[in-house]
């Protein structure tokens, strides 16, 4: 007995001496067959001389072509190539010093093969995105809820700043009343690490990129979460944060280089301006305080002009499609980025992912300075191959103005109308996500001061128009908040998504009947849209409002539809003879909604919206 205790010690001595990690090392893993096969490895180790180390490998294909050292001593980046014959398997990364040889593990994975793998697909004008605050919709794991050793340990719901104990379980269960619903696509804010004392509900602050947030259920539920999406044939979308990172990032409490973030004698916050980064007469002082300020005092600004800082992000982000089967891309901040980053960083994930598509948020003032951020017609100095935008433009020069103000040449529905007519700014205008509000905004039920009619009326040009349509979590039952008094208010949880909710929107329990209905008109027009060509990919033509009136066509080979709107404040005659560029050879048109019929003339009372297809 004496004897075989002291083997099994031996024994898991052995064991633990293998396959303990010597350095961390970001990415955490890579992949054969990659286009991108000279990984730049970042590699840290526990002591100021680590970078005195000599580093090695045996492993056939995998080569070290380069050591670099970096300012800090405990760091260096290692350039690797990865043959296109090298096989899967656990690579050892040897560090040798003073006659000592210590190992790291760096797994080299084998990419997806087979039915059922397809990632990276692309979301376009035919997908419908439904964006989740993942702490916020379903909570269907109450184990994660407080991870020991995390810092912000806050679990209270009745606080909006606090987290509530949502996660990728609680969204999976409920992945089929998305579907229903008429979703193709799941948007979710940040799911990366976000270890920051407090505000980490909403996720823009991570803290290590390489590690998903184990209070949403962590890698493994990440993995699972993607696999459920794909088996019912829709996607994933992520949301890339590139500008910044937590104060509590583990590159910026021990900095790789001097110059790994953008450094200021004091504070310096970026204004928050467009104009400098492509004003013609702008200063060079306040292009570099928009693109180098830093977000926050709590959100350190990275500098993608530090070629090892540019690899490290590029590298997360094809790590990321790869290993959770990303299919589209929200990019955080865009326009305080290094453009030129972004321009590179782009192109990286197209050349590995052909159908991938990305949208970044540019929240900025007028469709020219949206346009110069994206692919654009325009012959500029700088031409951005970002695929589309966040189109603040259609929101805020558009379906809000015709919700919310009275009609006018320049006013109301006219505003729509015209920001949609300077749609010759972009090379393709369909890639752009349209939305009518989202995290960071008041939502669109208080917005219209609760007028059901007004809220179905926007929906209805979110489901109809051209672009990526973007629907906020909750709005399909008219959840309500005002950013006015704090973002928190945005982001109130989903109804029904915690066990006991008096108000259940997945079953409709304790919801009003302006609740359901609102619904109902959600899930009969997204479902429509879902198998209607002219709306998914067909063209748009628009008429000059009239009155109040407005009407445009979505319209293809095989079908037409006609979208109505009566912004005005009494009921409007629609005579499709005045339409007849679209309406000629159609002898009547169908109410998506309900089914009616509708012949040659008719009055559309106000506030009301119409979608007909054309028979």
């Amino acid at each position: 007995m004496k004897k075989i205790m002291i083997v099994l010690v031996s024994f898991f001595t052995i064991h633990h001496s293998l396959h303990a990690q010597y350095a961390a090392i970001y990415p955490s893993n890579w992949w054969v067959g990659m286009k991108w096969n000279k990984v730049q490895l970042l590699i840290k180790g526990d002591h100021d001389g680590f970078s005195e180390e000599k580093v090695r490998i045996n492993y056939p294909g995998v080569k070290v072509e380069k050591v670099n050292k970096l300012d800090n001593g405990k760091y260096i980046s290692v350039d690797l190539s990865i043959a296109p014959t090298a096989k899967p398997g656990e690579v050892t990364i040897e560090f040798v010093a003073d006659g000592k040889v210590h190992a790291a593990r760096w797994p080299l994975k084998a990419r997806r093969t087979g039915k059922g793998t397809a990632y990276a697909q692309g979301v376009d004008q035919s997908d419908l995105v439904y964006l989740i605050m993942p702490d916020r919709f379903s909570n269907g794991d109450a184990s994660n809820d407080r991870v020991e050793g995390m810092r912000d340990q806050s679990l209270n719901r009745d606080s909006v700043y606090d987290r509530h104990g949502g996660d990728f379980k609680g969204i999976i269960n409920h992945l089929d009343y998305l579907k229903d619903l008429g979703i193709t696509t799941l948007w979710m804010t940040p799911v990366i690490e976000n270890d920051m004392p407090n505000r980490t509900e909403h996720g823009y602050a991570f803290t290590n990129h390489y590690k998903i947030d184990r209070r949403l259920g962590g890698e493994g539920m990440y993995k699972q979460l993607s696999d459920e999406l794909h088996k019912r044939g829709m996607k994933l979308m992520q949301d890339a944060v590139y500008n910044h990172v937590g104060s509590y990032n583990i590159t910026f409490l021990d900095q790789p280089t001097k110059d790994w973030y953008h450094q200021w004698p004091t504070f310096t916050q970026t204004s928050y301006k467009d104009q400098p980064l492509f004003d013609p007469y702008g200063s060079k002082k306040d292009y570099k305080k928009s693109a180098d300020g830093w977000f926050t005092h709590q959100m350190p600004d990275l500098n993608q002009s530090n070629p090892y800082v540019a690899n490290f992000l590029i590298q997360h982000a094809l790590w990321s499609v790869e290993e959770f089967a990303v299919d589209g891309w929200r990019i955080d901040t865009y326009i305080y980025n290094d453009l030129n980053f972004m321009n590179r960083c782009n192109d990286a994930l197209i050349a590995e992912y052909p159908k991938m598509t990305m949208f970044g948020e540019t929240w900025v003032q007028g469709t020219a300075s949206q346009a110069y951020f994206v692919r654009n017609t325009m012959k500029l100095p700088f031409n951005s191959n970002l695929i589309g935008a966040t189109d603040f433009q259609t929101l805020f020069n558009g379906i809000l103005p015709t919700l919310k103000d009275k009609f006018g040449w320049n006013d109301g529905v006219s505003k729509l109308y015209t920001t949609l007519s300077n749609d010759f700014l972009y090379k393709d205008a369909s890639n752009n996500c349209i939305f009518l509000d989202n995290h960071d905004l008041t939502r669109i039920a208080t917005e219209v001061g609760g007028d059901v009619n007004k809220v179905k009326m926007g929906l209805g040009w979110l489901l109809t128009s051209r672009g990526i349509p973007e629907i906020y979590y909750g709005t399909e039952v008219l959840m309500k908040g005002d950013k006015g008094i704090n973002d928190g208010w945005v982001r109130l949880d989903f109804p029904g998504g915690w066990n006991g909710d008096a108000k259940n929107a997945f079953t409709q329990q304790g919801l009003s009947a302006e609740e359901k209905d609102l619904q109902r008109y959600t899930k009969t027009l997204a479902n429509f849209r879902k198998k209607s060509s002219a709306i998914k990919t067909g063209k748009l033509m628009q008429y000059v409002p009239d009155d109040g009136l407005y009407v445009y066509f979505r319209y293809d080979d095989k079908q037409t539809v006609m979208c109505i709107m009566n912004t005005a404040e009494k009921e409007k005659e629609v005579d499709f003879n005045n339409y007849n560029e679209r309406t000629k050879g159609f002898t009547k048109a169908i109410d998506v909604i309900n089914g009616s019929s509708y012949l040659n003339k008719f009055s559309l009372p106000a506030k009301q919206m119409l979608v007909l297809e054309l028979k």
